[in-house]
């Protein structure tokens, strides 16, 4: 795996660890002074890295359109996800990087518009995606985590 997806890769496996032990009820709880919850968060993750490399791109999403529009920047939860929902978000984090890192080395990436983010960082070529996307997650954990505290009572 490419060392910069790889970044991306890791942080994963350590946010399913911090969710393990949350019930349904707790991964849909939004919390006084949220508008999200840590299972959107969680597909946020997933909608987030396929419109800031495939979408942008113009490429076909790796992920349903139904799902990318449910979790795309600018949504917010709307309504209970069922466990089956869980499961499917627990296995898009993994196999659509592993389907990124595939389509990075087939370098299907070739007409990158250049595009700033809201974060004020400016990307124009996939490189600069990648590279991106670690802050983007790193920020998104952050908030499950604090999430996390607030749901189990602590």
């Amino acid at each position: 795996m490419n060392k910069a997806i790889e970044t991306i890769n890791n942080p994963r496996k350590q946010l399913l660890k911090i969710v393990e032990d949350l019930s349904l009820e707790q991964l849909n709880k939004i919390p006084a002074g949220f508008n999200n919850n840590i299972i959107w968060n969680m597909g946020h993750l997933i909608a987030a890295q396929q419109g800031i490399c495939y979408k942008r791109c113009g490429l076909e999403l790796r992920i349903e359109e139904a799902f990318f529009m449910k979790y795309k920047p600018d949504t917010k939860p709307e309504g209970f996800v069922n466990q089956d929902e869980v499961d499917e978000i627990k296995t898009l984090l993994f196999s659509t990087l592993q389907q990124f890192d595939i389509d990075v080395n087939d370098q299907i990436f070739t007409a990158y518009p250049n595009f700033t983010t809201r974060y004020g960082v400016e990307l124009s070529s996939i490189a600069d995606a990648i590279h991106f996307l670690p802050m983007h997650e790193g920020l998104h954990i952050g908030a499950i985590i604090a999430l996390k505290k607030l749901v189990i009572g602590h």
